[in-house]
C-alpha cells in the first residue's frame, strides 16, 4: 500500500477548522463524491474535536492510500491523553463524557469504510479511519 501524508498538529479550535480543509482538499483530489468529501470531513472535525477536548490536543496524519487499483484517504488521529476505560461504551450510540450528543465516535464509524480504535487508559488513544473511493 502506497501512501501520500500529511501531518497536522491539533492544539486549538483553529487546528480543527484547519484540519477540515486540509481532508476536504484531500478527498476532493482523490475524487470522492460530494456526499463522502462530508462524511469523511465531518469524521475528521469529530475526531480532532475528541483529541482536543479529552486530551488536550494531538495530531492528525492525512494520508491518500493506494492499495492496487483501490484509492482512499486515511485519517490517523492520535492523542497522549487520559486513554478511554471501556471502549466499547464509548462506541455505543449516545454514550457522551462531555455532555454532548453521544453521536461522534458510533457516527464516526458509521461514516467510513474502516474504522479501528486503540486506547488504554492512562496509554492515550489512536483513531484510524478509511474512505474508499467508489
Amino acid at each position: 500500500m502506497s501512501t501520500e501524508r500529511q501531518e497536522l498538529t491539533i492544539a486549538t479550535n483553529g487546528d480543527i477548522v484547519l484540519a477540515r480543509r486540509q481532508v476536504r482538499i484531500a478527498a476532493a483530489e482523490l475524487g470522492l463524491s460530494l456526499v463522502d468529501q462530508t462524511k469523511v470531513v465531518t469524521v475528521a472535525s469529530e475526531l480532532a474535536r475528541n483529541a482536543l477536548v479529552h486530551a488536550g490536543g494531538g495530531r492528525m496524519r492525512v494520508e491518500i492510500v493506494h492499495n492496487g487499483p483501490r484509492r482512499g484517504l486515511r485519517l490517523t488521529v492520535v492523542d497522549e491523553g487520559p486513554g478511554i476505560e471501556d471502549i466499547e461504551q464509548a462506541l455505543s450510540e449516545g454514550f457522551s463524557t462531555a455532555n454532548g450528543l453521544g453521536l461522534g465516535l458510533s457516527g464516526s464509524r458509521r461514516l467510513v469504510d474502516e474504522f479501528d480504535l486503540v486506547s488504554a487508559p492512562q496509554q492515550g488513544t489512536r483513531v484510524t479511519v478509511i474512505k474508499w473511493a467508489r
